[in-house]
C-alpha cells in the first residue's frame, strides 16, 4: 500500500515543481488543475480501498514501526485527504482566473500546491515528529502565499501569522522532546500503548496540555485565535478560500488525533478543559462576526466560531459527539472555502468587500446571489441542507449527555450565525449597491466567468448533496468516531498485524 498512501503526498509536491518551472507561462495554472484533479483521483482509489480493507499502513524506506516513517489511512484520514483533494481543485479552478500573471510568476501555484501537500502529509503521517515537519510545510508554503503581493496589510498579516505559529511550534517541539523522553518513541501507534506505562501520569498531563496549546493554536482556538482574523481578509481570495477551508482543520484533525489515541489518560481534566475551550471559542468567534462590516472578516470570525462546534464534538467524547465532530469537520471545509470564493466574485463585479460599499447582487447577478445562499444557509444550520444535520448531531449529543448549557450555547451561536448571514445577504445582495452601480457577471469574460462560478456551483451541490442524504455520511462519520475510540486496530495495523483491521 506504499505507493497509495504516498501518492497523494507526492502529486503535489510533483506540480508544485512543473508548476514552478512553468510560472512564466500561462501553462502553470493548468498544470496546477491537472495536478490537483490527478489528486482527487488517487484520493478517491485511497477511500475506496480504506472502505474496503478499513485501516491501511505502509512503512517508507522498509523501516518497520515504530522506527521508520509511518503513513497510515483510516476512515478520518481517507476522508480528509479526499475532501482537501476537492479543495484543491476547486479553489485551482478558481484560482485559474483570478490569479494575475505577475501572482503565478511569483509562484502562486507551485506554493498553493506545496501547501496541498503539506495538508495531506499531516492527516496520513503516523508519528509526531514527521506530523511537525508537515505543519512547517505548510507553514513556510501558507507564509509565502499569504505575502504574495507585498502589499503593507499582507505584510502586517504574514508577521502575525507566523509570530504566532512560531510560538506553536515551541509548545509542539518541547512536548515531543518531553513525550520521548517519557516514551522512548514518537510513532502515534507505539504512543497509544506506551503512555499507559508511564508511571508519572501528572506530567503526562502537562504535556497533553502543550499540546493542546500547540495544536490550539493551529486551530485557531480561544483565546489563540487573533491571528485568524487579522490575516485571512489580506491575500488573494483563492488563497483565503484553501486557508478558510484547510489550514484551521487540520489543527482540528490533530487535536481529534492525539486526544483519543494517545492523551486519554485524564480525559475528566483534558476534555473539561476542551469544553470550556469549545464554548469559548464558538461564542467569541459569532460576537466577532456579528461586529464586522466586511464580508471576508465575517466569515473569517465564523471560521472560529464554527471550529468551536467541531472541538465541542471531541470534548464530549461519546460516539455520537465525535461522529457529529467528523461530520462537521467534512461539512464545514466544502461550505467556508465556498463562501469565500463568492466574497471574491462578489469583489470583482461590485468593487469592494465593505458590505457598505456594495449592493444590488440579488438583481442584477440572481445565480451569485443564489449560490451564496446554499453554503450560508447550510453554515447556519438550515434544514436540510448538510450544515443542519451537523448541528443537529452535535446537540443530540450534548443533550444526551446532559450537558444543558453547551446544548442551549450552541443553538445561541446557530442563531447569531444567522443574523450574520442575514447581514452580507441585505447589504451585499438585496439593498440597491449605495453608488446605482448594477454588478452583474456578464461584466466578466466568458472564461473568467465559467472558471469563477464552476467551482461554486460544484461545491453547492454537494453541500445539497450531503444534507439530502445524510444517512450514509453519518454512517461513514460513526465508523470514523468508533476507530477513533477504540484505537486498537489502529494501532495493530501499524505496528505489523498483516491483515488492516475494519
Amino acid at each position: 500500500m506504499s505507493w497509495l498512501l504516498a501518492l497523494p503526498i507526492l502529486i503535489p509536491f510533483g506540480t508544485a515543481i512543473v508548476a514552478f518551472f512553468l510560472r512564466r507561462t500561462r501553462w502553470g495554472r493548468w498544470v496546477s488543475i491537472a495536478g490537483s484533479a490527478l489528486l482527487l483521483g488517487m484520493a478517491t482509489l485511497l477511500m475506496r480501498e480504506v472502505l474496503g480493507q478499513g485501516i491501511i499502513a505502509a512503512q517508507m524506506g522498509g523501516w518497520q514501526a515504530p522506527f521508520g516513517i509511518t503513513l497510515v489511512a483510516d476512515y478520518l484520514s481517507a476522508v480528509m485527504v479526499l475532501i482537501t483533494a476537492i479543495t484543491a481543485l476547486a479553489v485551482s479552478t478558481y484560482a485559474a482566473a483570478e490569479i494575475s500573471e505577475r501572482q503565478a510568476y511569483l509562484g502562486y501555484h507551485a506554493l498553493f500546491q506545496v501547501l496541498i501537500a503539506g495538508v495531506c502529509g499531516a492527516f496520513l503521517t503516523g508519528d509526531l515528529f514527521n506530523l511537525y515537519v508537515w505543519f512547517e510545510v505548510m507553514l513556510i508554503a501558507s507564509f509565502g502565499l499569504l505575502v504574495l503581493g507585498g502589499r503593507k496589510s499582507q505584510i502586517d498579516a504574514g508577521i502575525r501569522y507566523v509570530s504566532m505559529n512560531l510560538v506553536s511550534t515551541i509548545f509542539f517541539l518541547s512536548g515531543i522532546g518531553l513525550l520521548y523522553g517519557m516514551t522512548g518513541t514518537l510513532n502515534m501507534a507505539d504512543l497509544s500503548v506506551a503512555v499507559d506505562a508511564v508511571e508519572n501520569q501528572a506530567l503526562l498531563t502537562v504535556i497533553a496540555m502543550m499540546f493542546m496549546v500547540a495544536f490550539g493554536v493551529k486551530a485557531a482556538l480561544f483565546p489563540l485565535f487573533f491571528w485568524l482574523p487579522a490575516s485571512y481578509h489580506t491575500p488573494s481570495f483563492s488563497v483565503s478560500a484553501v486557508f478558510a477551508g484547510l489550514l484551521t482543520k487540520v489543527g482540528v484533525y490533530a487535536l481529534m488525533r492525539g486526544f483519543t489515541l494517545i492523551f486519554d489518560q485524564d480525559v475528566a481534566y483534558t476534555h473539561t478543559v476542551l469544553m470550556w475551550v469549545a464554548g469559548l471559542t464558538m461564542l467569541t468567534g459569532v460576537l466577532g462576526a456579528a461586529a464586522q462590516s466586511d464580508f471576508r472578516k465575517i466569515l473569517s470570525f465564523h471560521i472560529i466560531s464554527q471550529i468551536g462546534y467541531m472541538i465541542l464534538g471531541l470534548a464530549i467524547y461519546t460516539p455520537l459527539a465525535i461522529a457529529g465532530a467528523v461530520f462537521y469537520l467534512v461539512h464545514h471545509i466544502i461550505v467556508k472555502a465556498n463562501l469565500f470564493l463568492i466574497s471574491g466574485v462578489a469583489r470583482r463585479i461590485a468593487g469592494s468587500t465593505e458590505l457598505s460599499r456594495i449592493g444590488g447582487l440579488y438583481k442584477t447577478a440572481p445565480l451569485l446571489a443564489f449560490l451564496f445562499l446554499i453554503p450560508a444557509f447550510s453554515l447556519a444550520g438550515f434544514p436540510p441542507l448538510s450544515g443542519f444535520w451537523a448541528k443537529f448531531i452535535l446537540i443530540k449529543a450534548a443533550l444526551e449527555a446532559e450537558l444543558w448549557f453547551i446544548a442551549f450555547l450552541a443553538l445561541l451561536v446557530g442563531l447569531l450565525t444567522i443574523y450574520s448571514m442575514t447581514k452580507i445577504w441585505g447589504q451585499a445582495f438585496w439593498e440597491p449597491h449605495p453608488e446605482g452601480i448594477d454588478p452583474t457577471l456578464k461584466s466578466l469574460s466568458p472564461f473568467t466567468r465559467t472558471m469563477l462560478i464552476l467551482p461554486i456551483a460544484g461545491l453547492a451541490l454537494m453541500t445539497v448533496f450531503i444534507g439530502l442524504n445524510p444517512e450514509p455520511f453519518v454512517q461513514f462519520a460513526e465508523t470514523a468516531a468508533a476507530q477513533l475510540l477504540d484505537p486498537s486496530g489502529y494501532v495493530q495495523t501499524v505496528l505489523g498485524v498483516t491483515e488492516a483491521v475494519q
